[in-house]
């Protein structure tokens, strides 16, 4: 019935009326997204007197009215079929500026029209395969880019902005070909990154160091937002990028952006919730940097940071060891000279995303992988990384995956039954440890490591094959004294348990050995246990066949003698 009315009042064609019924219907349909079967066609009828209106010289107000209702049936796909026209599309490239080469940003009553028109290119493009075939004929990405470079530094156009970022978004997600354009074409990662420096405010103290203010304000919703859009899109953008990436003008261009995702996990929105968007949004652009570009996210400490460290010791007394220790790491996150505060950012976020307990794929394994490839690359994060997560053992009385420690957390993981979480937060205490066995073994239990080594081939014993330093951990006394009563299975001191034998006597221990004998028998002939061994290179196989590769082993050295 409303659908009816409106169209009614649509082909009669004065503007007055036109604008009424339309803001009537977008006020009753606001946060409609289902729509009924039955009135379909009329929908169908209302966009096409829609389109035809927005042909006429009307007020501004009026536009607004028809784009705000044409925005409300675009949610509808089958609405679309007909109208997703050449001509159609061009009406609204011309009423979003999308059309226009000079500048043209200058009414302020025009940008409403020019939001309402993007927004409704967004549902048209997102919803219509026919509008995305249009879209790369009528070369919407290179008119979004131009249209953004209008809006750079301008004030009061953030939502301009925003939706153009957002219909960028939507066209690299849909169309590969359209990330290359936008690579390389039409230089997306620096206009992109020069968003986020603008929407962050951002101040170079260096070529890739920035001035932060931690006692400044939260960025606005807008900046929060445009920032956001920003960060999708330049994930697209930048997905394969640590395949491909040779020229070392784009190493430069890497860097940057990387310092710019340093400045923004170092800032905070205007909620807890948007704050946590911001960062997931950053951490998901920083999985794409190649890792060679990674080491500015952290960086020298400045004179001012130094100066008052040296102020803040200088008051302690010489014998203070320990508290200046303590000083040192809180008050600036600081490790080896260098600032590690986007670090130490990066690992509070992973830890809430643990703490959520659901969505690991999606939500924690991205950070774990940024962590895990960052400390593999780069010392000084790796050995931070280490202080913060493993720091030396005191407390052995507790299995590694008990507690509310960071250890404890990843541990847990370690047997969770989602393979790719399980793989990659192993992975992390890994290359922390790394990648040596024993030093694993040491903060997990063998129970906990047993699947990573063998997917590794290192159940009996070793390292990985990536090279690090040779600095040896060092072990607490408490550890050292405990060390010889540890369960290597566990990974924790155990009371001596009484032995269950001793008070048997020979014909009680025969009865048993031959019990159990026979229920191994029983388990090995009916395939529920099958017993495996290590081969040469340390993954397990069937017992048989071990025993067989040893024997050929053994026969190939008796030979050669």
């Amino acid at each position: 019935m409303d659908e009816e009315r409106a169209l009614y009042i649509v082909r009669a064609g004065e503007a007055g009326a036109i604008e009424r019924v339309l803001r009537d219907y977008s006020d009753k349909h606001r946060a409609t997204f289902k729509f009924e079967s039955t009135d379909e066609d009329k929908r169908k009828k209302l966009c096409e007197g829609i389109f035809k209106v927005l042909l006429k010289d009307i007020p501004t107000t009026c536009q607004v009215s028809c784009l705000e209702v044409l925005r409300i049936l675009s949610r509808d796909k089958k609405v679309l079929v007909p109208v997703t026209t050449k001509e159609n599309m061009q009406i609204l490239l011309r009423l979003a500026k999308l059309n226009e080469s000079d500048d043209s940003l200058e009414k302020v009553s025009e940008f409403p029209v020019i939001v309402e028109s993007l927004k409704c290119l967004c549902n048209i493009v997102f919803n219509s395969q026919m509008a995305q075939q249009l879209s790369l004929e009528l070369n919407l990405a290179a008119k979004l880019c131009n249209l953004l470079r209008k809006c750079k530094d301008r004030k009061f156009i953030s939502d301009i902005k925003c939706f153009d970022l957002r219909l960028l978004f939507v066209l690299s997600l849909l169309h590969t070909d359209i990330r290359s354009q936008l690579r390389y074409e039409l230089q997306g990662l620096p206009l992109l990154t020069q968003i986020l420096e603008s929407a962050f405010s951002i101040k170079w103290t260096d070529e890739y160091e920035s001035a932060i203010d931690h006692n400044g304000p939260p960025l606005s919703p807008q900046e929060t937002d445009c920032a956001i859009e920003a960060l999708k899109a330049l994930f697209n953008v930048t997905v394969d990028s640590w395949k491909v990436h040779k020229e070392v003008s784009e190493s430069h261009q890497f860097r940057v952006m990387a310092a710019v995702l340093r400045h923004c996990l170092l800032i905070v929105g205007p909620t807890e919730d948007k704050t946590e968007e911001l960062h997931s949004n950053a951490v998901n652009l920083l999985s794409n940097v190649p890792v060679s570009c990674l080491d500015v996210l952290i960086c020298p400490l400045t004179h001012e940071e130094t100066a008052q460290e040296a102020t803040t010791l200088d008051e302690l007394p010489s014998d203070k060891t320990a508290e200046k220790e303590t000083v040192l790491k809180s008050n600036t996150m600081v490790y080896n000279g260098m600032n590690m505060e986007a670090i130490h950012v990066l690992l509070n976020f992973m830890e809430k995303r643990i703490d959520k307990g659901s969505s690991y794929r999606e939500g924690l394994t991205p950070v774990l992988s940024l962590l895990t490839e960052c400390s593999r690359a780069h010392r000084n994060i790796r050995k931070f990384l280490k202080d913060q997560v493993l720091p030396p053992l005191r407390d052995v009385t507790n299995r590694p995956e008990v507690g509310s420690t960071v250890r404890n957390k990843l541990v847990r993981l370690m047997t969770h039954v989602d393979l790719g979480v399980k793989q990659i937060a192993a992975e992390f205490l890994f290359v922390l440890c790394k990648e040596r066995v024993d030093s694993l073994l040491k903060y997990t239990g063998y129970g906990n490591a047993a699947g990573l080594l063998a997917a590794r081939g290192l159940l009996a014993g070793g390292r990985g094959d990536n090279w690090y330093s040779e600095d040896e951990d060092t072990d607490t006394e408490e550890y050292k004294n405990a060390k010889p009563n540890i369960n290597l299975i566990t990974g924790h001191l155990e009371e001596p348990m009484p032995n269950p034998i001793d008070e048997m006597t020979e014909e009680q221990k025969e009865y048993e050995a031959m019990k159990l004998v026979n229920m191994l028998d029983k388990l090995s002939r009916e395939e529920l246990l099958k017993p495996m061994g290590l081969k040469p290179d340390g993954t397990i196989t069937p017992l048989e066949e071990a025993l067989n590769q040893y024997s050929v082993i053994e026969e190939t050295s008796s030979d050669t003698d």
